[in-house]
């Protein structure tokens, strides 16, 4: 319009995409020997409690590293998402200090997918489904981890922690058992596209600047593949 003589945002330059990856603040994850006396502190905890809902944070943490779910993805997973040897993810939940808990769909179009379960966790769930089977009233419309209700994420952390000191392990976060899925793929070779789609990541650059760095040295395999050309 005139109204300025010279353009403000040139001394700035041109806007580029800023994302804050994890790598930059650094990634925390269990190793599968960590993990195997994490879950085993948490199975001791549920044989011996009488309450139900021991069980679920059993099943939850069950869940968080052999998929890779988010938290609320975990808290909205319900029987009738269970098809065989796959889990449908469509839904989240978002709690809140105050009022109900909010559904929703999952973070991007790309978190709504469906994963192959590995045959640990379907033993896991088809075991915790029997002991809701026996609850009066229960159908495929109960939260696989919660029933009626999901569990509290307060109440998580505070599980996660005694487990994890029993366990005589460093503590992680919640999110860092999605790390620890991805990162085991990773250190395997899993195809990078892969463990986007199992994380639902809407960009693959994110999965790759999380996790690049966890893969196998490529360089020596390079050079003898290279060397055969005679």
């Amino acid at each position: 319009m005139d109204y300025l003589s010279k353009n403000p945002l040139t001394a700035i330059g041109n806007f580029k995409e800023t994302m804050t990856f994890e790598s930059e603040r650094g990634i925390d994850f269990y190793t599968p020997e960590e993990f195997k006396a994490y879950i085993k502190a948490a199975r001791e905890n549920a044989e011996n409690s009488s309450y139900l809902e021991a069980w679920d944070f059993y099943v939850f943490f069950n869940i968080a590293f052999y998929t890779g779910l988010r938290k609320g993805e975990i808290h909205a997973l319900k029987w009738s998402d269970i098809d065989g040897n796959y889990l449908s993810v469509s839904r989240s939940i978002a709690q809140k200090l105050k009022g109900a808990d909010r559904e929703t769909p999952p973070k991007n179009k790309s978190s709504i997918r469906t994963i192959q379960m590995p045959k640990q966790l379907i033993d896991v769930l088809d075991a915790h489904q029997k002991r809701y089977s026996a609850i009066k009233g229960f159908n495929d419309d109960f939260r696989i981890c919660g029933g009626t209700k999901p569990l509290r994420d307060t109440t998580l952390d505070k599980k996660n922690r005694m487990f994890a000191k029993a366990a005589g392990l460093k503590h992680i976060r919640i999110h860092d058992f999605r790390h620890s899925h991805a990162s085991l793929l990773a250190n395997e070779g899993i195809n990078i596209q892969e463990i986007a789609r199992r994380l639902g990541h809407a960009k693959i650059e994110m999965t790759w600047n999380t996790y690049a760095h966890l893969y196998p040295r490529e360089e020596e395999r390079a050079v003898k593949i290279l060397e055969k050309i005679v």
